[in-house]
């Protein structure tokens, strides 16, 4: 809850407060709904006293006033919200009254009157009637549940979940056994999938849960005579439906290279940490309740959008927040925990800040091409700027080349293999690796077919040799390969 130590200073109308000139008698609908919607969203406060010019007015009987409100609330509000009131001395003498709404817990909250019962919810700075979506998720929050923990109608003896497998073994060295679908909260007592579950099963028969992609010709979508130069449409498992839509950005974007004076620098179109990131929170993170409304990636000429189904949870607007103070509410709660299992994400929701910190680090970032983020809603949107897309392009690089094939490199003058004294195995783990690609000893294993403990001593000494970096020391650490010329 919002501390108010300086009123006087307050602007307008936000997501986490409302102002009113007076308590309304007649109508108190007008500030009835905006105790539904905090109650409804994130709590918040209504400060009456003040106009609409943001000017202190002042309550003539502000203790009778907060008796009335209370008497209101309980007639016309179901159930009645946790709530606290307070007085505000102003420093013009006049006297304020708060109304502190709390986050509700038995969502939803609806107000009832004339005939009318409502559920009212908190976008931006408004107050707006809860939708049919909404009052499912309201419902669902009530009961202290989510859409991805909720049984399907879906027998689980029916599907497979191959690719799951695989990647948990990868990942952990470790097979996934039958009681593990239970615990994960894939599978339910009656033997049914839950949502979770029949999103990550091999042939998921949700239908929602689809991936569109498109190349697009231009900077629009409708660019030239031919509008589209690829598109694909992905269904199946969440972990088959990452791997697709990331292996479709490789195959539609360019690297080229920098020659240096013993190496070469390689620059891609898009850093692949941001935008496995932007993937995995627009897979993870999206809004399923919304039917009809599935993830979509699209990739023009200077830039690649992705678009999930669903705005912030806390109806702010994420344009409007400092996304390093963006507090991580999991939507998917079963989902995210899952793919944190599988070392897709991490538990602490920093995804949006590694975006913008991962195209900081690009060799060919530039301050116009920061990663943008827009929410309302009923959407999330992600832009990544193409960091090549009109760049200065040095004379001697090679023609443009897909991100994910290898070009045929040039006999250098100094082999830094031989400058580092490489043997064969550790040239072996960098011709492997990507520029901008995060490796965890156990993919790397798999990778080159050895033992990881093998694996983790020629890591080690890559590291040594500073041809490689780690970005931690726990059993979270990845692998990062060092562009030579720094």
């Amino acid at each position: 809850m919002l501390k108010f130590n300086h009123i006087e200073e307050l602007i307008g109308e936000t997501t986490e407060y409302d102002k009113k000139q007076a308590v309304e008698l007649k109508k108190p609908k007008s500030w009835c709904k905006s105790v539904s919607a905090f109650a409804n969203t994130s709590g918040g406060t209504l400060i009456f006293g003040i106009a609409n010019d943001d000017s202190i007015v002042g309550l003539p009987d502000a203790e009778h006033d907060a008796e009335t409100i209370s008497e209101i609330m309980k007639n016309r509000l179901s159930p009645v919200p946790e709530f606290n009131l307070s007085f505000y001395a102003a420093k013009n003498g006049k006297k304020l009254l708060l109304l502190h709404i709390f986050k509700g817990e038995e969502t939803p909250y609806y107000y009832s009157a004339d005939g009318t019962t409502e559920a009212y919810i908190r976008i931006g700075n408004e107050s707006v009637p809860a939708d049919s979506t909404d009052l499912k998720r309201l419902v669902l929050r009530g009961r202290n549940s989510s859409y991805d923990s909720q049984n399907s109608s879906f027998e689980a003896a029916d599907y497979s979940f191959t690719k799951l497998k695989e990647r948990f073994k990868v990942w952990t060295g470790k097979s996934l056994e039958e009681k593990d679908f239970s615990s994960f909260e894939m599978i339910a007592a009656n033997g049914k999938l839950t949502n979770a579950g029949a999103l990550l099963a091999d042939e998921s028969p949700v239908r929602c849960s689809r991936v569109f992609c498109t190349r697009w010709n231009g900077k629009t979508k409708g660019g030239g005579i031919v509008d589209a130069l690829n598109h694909s449409e992905y269904a199946g498992s969440l972990i088959s439906l990452l791997n697709d839509a990331e292996s479709f950005i490789k195959n539609n974007s360019k690297t080229i290279w920098r020659k240096l004076p013993d190496s070469r620098l390689e620059l891609p179109d898009y850093v692949h940490r941001s935008y496995f990131e932007a993937l995995v929170n627009a897979l993870i993170h999206r809004d399923y309740l919304i039917n009809g409304s599935e993830v979509h990636l699209d990739i023009f000429d200077d830039r690649l959008e992705i678009y999930s189904p669903g705005g912030m949870p806390d109806g702010t607007f994420i344009q409007d927040r400092n996304i390093k103070g963006v507090p991580s509410v999991r939507r998917n709660p079963v989902l995210a925990d899952i793919f944190a299992r599988l070392g897709y994400m991490e538990r602490s929701g920093s995804g949006l800040s590694k975006m913008r910190e991962a195209y900081e680090f690009s060799a060919n970032y530039s301050k116009d091409k920061e990663p943008v983020f827009y929410s309302d809603r009923s959407q999330f949107l992600v832009t990544l700027p193409n960091l090549n897309y009109l760049a200065e392009i040095p004379a001697d690089r090679p023609a443009d080349r897909p991100a994910d094939r290898p070009a045929d490199r040039p006999a250098d003058p100094a082999d830094p293999a031989d400058k580092h004294q490489l043997n064969a195995r550790q040239k072996e783990v960098l011709s492997k690796m990507e520029y901008g690609v995060e490796y965890s000893a156990a993919e790397l294993a798999g990778i080159l077919g050895i033992k990881g403990s093998r694996t983790r001593e020629l890591l080690n000494d890559l590291v040594d040799k500073g041809l490689l970096n780690k970005t931690a020391e726990t059993n979270r650490r990845r692998y990062l390969k060092v562009p030579l010329d720094r």
